[in-house]
């Protein structure tokens, strides 16, 4: 007697997983926040993993560090700085502020830290070599 492997239950149970994963990674939403990052030719190696967003419309989000962000109102700052100390082992946070940001909510934001004894560093993308070489003149 010959015996024979039917493919039919092999292929069904493949596209059950296909079908599977695909419906739930469509539940899956990101996160991200869209923040255009200033461009800076000097970069800092201190890398602190907690995180202050300031987006294009001034609002302020907070993230603790393997977390997502979260939208905080300016009142709520001061509690977030309070809690960073026992939270990071740098005592500092890294601002990112959206190039669109206005220049007092960055400078508000600023004086928070200082006020709170908390180290603020300003998140840069790096320039491209074109534009460190050629400085605007107006």
């Amino acid at each position: 007697m010959l015996a024979t492997f039917s493919m039919a239950s092999m292929t069904d149970i493949v596209f059950l997983l296909l079908v599977f994963f695909m419906v739930t990674s469509s539940f899956v939403f990101p996160t991200a926040l869209e923040i255009d990052l200033p461009q800076s030719s000097q970069q800092t190696p201190l890398k602190p993993s907690t995180r202050v967003f300031v987006d294009a419309a001034g609002a302020y989000y907070v993230a603790a560090p393997d977390a997502d962000p979260v939208a905080v109102p300016r009142d709520s700052l001061v509690a977030f700085f309070a809690g960073i100390a026992p939270a990071d082992s740098l005592g500092a946070v890294a601002v990112y502020a959206d190039t669109a940001a206005t220049y007092g909510k960055i400078v508000e934001l600023l004086n928070l830290g200082a006020e709170n004894s908390v180290k603020m560093v300003l998140a840069t993308k790096p320039s491209s070599p074109h534009t460190a070489a050629e400085p605007d003149r107006q």
